[in-house]
């Protein structure tokens, strides 16, 4: 070997020396622990697959009631006055609105994520059209009917019913079924340590 070495012209042996130093230097490199290696940030994927899901409709109350609308003439009543009374049925539906989580709301270390979410929601109110029906109306005998007064009737049921459903505790719901859900989605993404915590509800004592 030594023999080979001394063989070689003295510039192709300094290169191989070099060369061999070279490697010996890499080779510690890739061994050395204090070494800066890149890694990858998985909080920006999360985030776009949470975003994904879009509006979380997490919990479905199904509320019922009646309602009285009408028109008071006073003394007049008989004459041009009118009521409605209506039974009303409506689905509302609450959750949390995903695509508004940020970075900032989500952490992500290794297997281990933290995620603070948005505010529950009401997200819709829709009246059952079967179900909602008027079932009795009075009209003064001088008028022919108000043909908004129905449509005004079924308004006002819907802002009640949302009312009902938001002093039952609709949100408080929608918060808890919301982090069950995305507990399961962000262990099925490979999570063994997950935290979601929330923002607090709307205050509705004064509903």
């Amino acid at each position: 070997m030594f023999k080979f070495l001394r063989g070689l012209g003295p510039w192709v042996l300094a290169a191989v020396l070099v060369g061999g130093g070279f490697l010996v230097v890499a080779g510690f490199s890739a061994l050395n622990p204090f070494e800066s290696r890149p890694y990858t940030n998985q909080g920006p994927t999360v985030v776009e697959s949470i975003q994904a899901l879009s509006e979380l409709t997490s919990v479905e109350y199904v509320e019922h009631t009646t309602i009285e609308k009408g028109k008071d003439r006073g003394l007049l009543n008989w004459a041009k006055g009118e009521r409605i009374y209506m039974f009303a049925l409506a689905r509302i539906g609450a959750g949390v609105d995903l695509g508004a989580i940020g970075e900032d709301d989500v952490r992500v270390d290794g297997n281990r994520v933290r995620i603070t979410l948005p505010p529950p929601a009401i997200l819709y109110v829709e009246m059952d059209d079967e179900a909602t029906q008027v079932y009795d109306r009075d009209t003064g005998v001088f008028t022919s009917g108000d043909k908004d007064l129905e449509s005004e009737a079924r308004r006002a049921a819907a802002d009640e019913l949302e009312r009902q459903a938001l002093r039952a505790g609709i949100l408080d719901d929608a918060t808890e079924h919301a982090q069950e859900a995305l507990t399961v989605f962000l262990t099925g993404l490979g999570f063994e340590d997950v935290r979601i915590d929330a923002a607090p509800a709307p205050d509705t004592s004064g509903l």
